[in-house]
């Protein structure tokens, strides 16, 4: 899990590809709709694109001569998933570190 994970920190470490995850949280696009806001060309897009895909947080298909893209649900649900767990984890440990600091305080008093 965690190789998958450091590939979709990767992938989301980019502005382009950032921006391209938030316009697919709307809904489907097509490659041309996700490269307008952008000033790159379309091999540039394609490449951003493909890393999402490995990164699994996208899927393309085929349909005529459109490749329409599609956020991949159980990737940004393993993301939050991990992101849950992580918050817990550090909620835990400032718990701990807040009751070690009472005791010091209280020991100096």
């Amino acid at each position: 899990m965690s190789q998958q994970l450091s590939s979709v920190f990767a992938a989301l470490g980019d502005p382009t590809r950032l921006a391209i995850i938030q316009r697919l949280s709307e809904g489907e696009a097509s490659v041309q709709e996700l490269a307008e806001p952008f000033d790159i060309s379309g091999p540039a897009i394609s490449r951003h694109l493909k890393v999402l895909e490995q990164a699994g947080l996208i899927t393309r298909r085929r349909e005529a001569q459109l490749r329409p893209c599609r956020l991949e649900l159980s990737r940004v649900q393993e993301i939050r998933d991990w992101t849950k767990q992580m918050k817990r984890f550090w909620d835990e440990s400032f718990d701990r570190m807040d009751d070690y600091l009472e005791e010091i305080l209280e020991d100096r008093e």
